[in-house]
């Protein structure tokens, strides 16, 4: 079993990099990408972690990105240097953009009626980046919510009154810098575009053409039909299947690494042809 999704402290998740590979070691995982939103700066203690351990570390990066036909997917690129410089000032402008938001997000709860400083945001993220699953933290820790859904439903999602944009790069951009740094690019839990079938079909159509190596098509929140809708979309591609838990720890209570909510099994024969892809 493997998990190509995962978050340490480095962005929001609550783990370290050096205790997501023990976590994973106990479990037992054979192999494991983290992929931080927007940052790769934990990957070198990723990968410390793991040398002489029992399990196969990928770096990754979970990359924000406008789709072409308008709106929004998250990104996963597998394999990548974390050095590469092109990448390195992407993710840079990402999170500059990112501190902006934050302030706005900040001031809108404020206006709401939800006392919260940005000091508070910056301790539920400890060493990560600051992100919406740190408000939600502060705001469930308060008493205004009951869990991160509500928040997200209520205030924090796209649309609600809480929102507020932020930088991302386009589909293509994001392929060819993945591609530049050494990596492959696959599509995050395509779950989350609420696409119909057509829909999806023409989104993939297009992100192919752009270079799209792969589609997360095993996910801790795919239904059973969702994820036979996207092997056969990937098949009918020739793009690679990745799959992940998406594991945060505290920030999302109920999802397990490697088993997601308990019945997510990503199957260790997705790894060789990953591999493979990565070092040819």
């Amino acid at each position: 079993m493997i998990d190509l999704h995962c978050h340490s402290t480095f962005s929001d998740g609550s783990l370290t990099p050096e205790q997501l590979v023990d976590l994973a070691c106990t479990i037992p995982l054979s192999a494991l990408a983290l992929t931080d939103h927007d940052t790769m700066a934990g990957i070198p203690r990723f990968l410390a972690a793991a040398k002489g351990r029992p399990i196969v570390p990928i770096p990754g990066v979970e990359l924000s990105v406008d789709l072409p036909n308008g709106g929004s997917m998250h990104m996963l690129g597998y394999g990548l240097d974390p050095e590469n410089p092109a990448l390195l000032r992407q993710m840079e402008w990402i999170r500059d953009g990112r501190t902006a938001r934050n302030r706005e997000i900040l001031r809108k709860l404020n206006e709401l009626g939800f006392a919260m400083t940005a000091e508070e945001v910056a301790a539920a993220a400890g060493e990560g980046v600051v992100g919406r699953p740190h408000f939600a933290q502060v705001m469930i820790q308060k008493g205004y919510a009951k869990n991160k859904d509500e928040v997200f439903d209520k205030w924090l999602g796209d649309d609600c009154p809480a929102c507020a944009n932020r930088p991302h790069l386009d589909a293509p951009t994001a392929i060819r810098l993945v591609h530049d740094a050494g990596g492959i690019a696959v599509l995050a839990h395509p779950f989350t575009l609420h696409y119909g079938k057509a829909a999806m079909n023409a989104t993939l159509d297009s992100l192919a053409a752009a270079g799209l190596d792969g589609v997360e098509c095993h996910y801790t929140e795919h239904s059973p039909s969702q994820t036979r809708d996207y092997l056969e979309f990937a098949a009918a591609r020739h793009l690679l299947v990745t799959g992940g838990s998406d594991f945060h720890g505290v920030a999302s209570p109920g999802i397990s690494l490697g088993t997601g909510f308990g019945s997510l099994r990503v199957p260790d024969d997705l790894l060789p042809p990953l591999l493979a892809r990565l070092h040819r």
